[in-house]
């Protein structure tokens, strides 16, 4: 079996595993106590606490573990909204944030605040020059990702870092994807990730809140973690999460070499061997372990079913593998195609005749669910140059599919109009046409649903 979802975990790192069973018998204690035992617990966490300062590059009284990477992202977003309640109450994010960090935004609109969610380009990147246009005298925080998870986008912090420095605005950054694989650079004031991502135990988040900034801890609290994170510190695994990230970083410029070679590798190759893909992501400005593509007239909760069947285990921000049936924030932001969507993210060690034998399976199990999703004359009426296809009911890879198939029985300049329910085809048949050389014409009420207009042009 093929691990190949490193983006959402991975395997603990053998160097947490002997720091974790070490620990267990030194760090029992609690910290906070002064006979031998407790004293011995909070050299373990100081000694923690400053090689987290030195791997993060920040002051060791400006780190604070907390019980995972959303508690820190949650804790950090409203301390400092409490912290600068006299400035405003107005958020800055990104459209391509972690759900983590969009939930505490609709937190905050709850309560009356407000927030500018910032546009991405076709590569999940923000421009900085479009954070600096948001940034008003009331706002009171910006937040913008390191990297994206889903596509492996790297943003660009440092300008927007810049940016809102000479506005007085201080920047949280959320470097889950990408703090094992170096420093984030620039002037930002937060930092939160957490330790599963880069091979620590699960449980353990990291919040950096960099000196002068205001921060008011929101909720009970206590003297523990300087009141940001109540409650008793779990010291085995936070000691097993920094002694990870040290291991880790000092084998990342080596190993992200060797993996961003073979994610070029793939994503050179996914379109030669599979048609009607499109690859979504930066090319150059990504982290080295991740890439993403989607595939038309497939279903991505199949897909993923059938590549596991083949032994490698992949993820998807695809609509069709979610409860709710709607695609993925991230992809949606991005204005790219979702159906059948692959995220392929290598673990440290990954092997080269391992994504050789991914890429010798994926055709064959794309070709199978497209076999089996094979949608059925639809029923359509005629009406001059203007055909209707009724997709009312049909779910996402269905309406594509159906277009596709029709799409020569109407004349260059006719149009074809698709009623469809499915909300990702809003943003799936914007993308066929794209990749068709189609023209997207729009979308219009409908009786039901939506129809969608698309102009043949050739």
């Amino acid at each position: 079996m093929s691990y190949f979802d490193a983006a959402s975990a991975v395997p603990l790192h053998p160097v947490a595993r002997q720091a974790l069973l070490a620990s267990l018998d030194e760090g029992w204690a609690d910290p906070a106590r002064l006979y031998r035992e407790g004293r011995r617990a909070r050299l373990l966490l100081d000694a923690a606490r400053e090689a987290a300062a030195e791997v993060v590059g920040c002051r060791a009284d400006e780190v604070v573990f907390a019980p995972s990477g959303t508690r820190a992202v949650h804790t950090g977003v409203a301390g400092v909204l409490g912290g600068r309640r006299r400035v405003g109450r107005h958020l800055i994010v990104s459209a391509v944030e972690h759900s983590s960090v969009l939930h505490s935004a609709e937190a905050l609109e709850a309560e009356g605040g407000e927030v500018t969610r910032v546009a991405v380009d076709r590569s999940g990147a923000v421009d900085p020059s479009a954070y600096a246009a948001a940034l008003r005298r009331d706002t009171a925080l910006a937040c913008l990702q390191s990297a994206n998870h889903e596509v492996g986008t790297v943003q660009p912090v440092a300008e927007v870092a810049e940016a809102c420095r000479a506005a007085g605005v201080p920047l949280f950054v959320d470097a889950a994807q990408s703090l094992g694989w170096g420093p984030v650079e620039g002037g930002w004031s937060l930092l939160a990730a957490s330790a599963h991502k880069w091979g620590g135990p699960s449980g353990v988040g990291l919040l950096v809140v960099r000196k002068g900034v205001r921060f008011a801890a929101q909720g009970p609290s206590d003297e523990r973690e300087s009141g940001r994170a109540p409650g008793f510190e779990n010291l085995p695994a936070i000691v097993a999460a920094v002694a990870s990230l040290r291991a880790v970083r000092a084998e990342a410029d080596r190993e992200a070499a060797r993996l961003r070679e073979l994610t070029e590798r793939i994503r050179a190759r996914v379109p030669r061997l599979v048609p009607d893909v499109e690859v979504v992501g930066d090319p150059e400005r990504r982290l080295p372990g991740i890439v993403t593509f989607s595939c038309l007239y497939a279903d991505g909760e199949a897909l993923l079913h059938e590549l596991d069947r083949q032994g490698f285990s992949v993820s998807s921000g695809s609509s069709c593998t979610s409860s709710t049936l709607t695609p993925s924030h991230v992809l949606k932001a991005m204005g790219v195609l979702s159906e059948g969507n692959v995220r392929v993210s290598l673990p440290a060690g990954a092997a080269e005749e391992e994504v050789e034998r991914f890429l010798a399976v994926l055709p064959g199990a794309v070709a199978g669910v497209r076999e089996k999703l094979a949608a059925p004359a639809p029923a359509t009426a005629v009406r001059a140059a203007e055909l209707v296809v009724d997709s009312l009911g049909k779910r996402c890879p269905i309406p594509v599919i159906e277009l596709a198939k029709v799409i020569g029985e109407v004349p260059v300049g006719g149009t074809i109009r698709v009623l469809s329910d499915d909300e990702a085809a809003r943003l799936d048949i914007p993308a066929w046409c794209e990749m068709r050389d189609q023209e997207y014409v729009g979308e219009e009420p409908a009786e039901k649903g939506t129809a969608y207009l698309v102009r043949r042009t050739s």
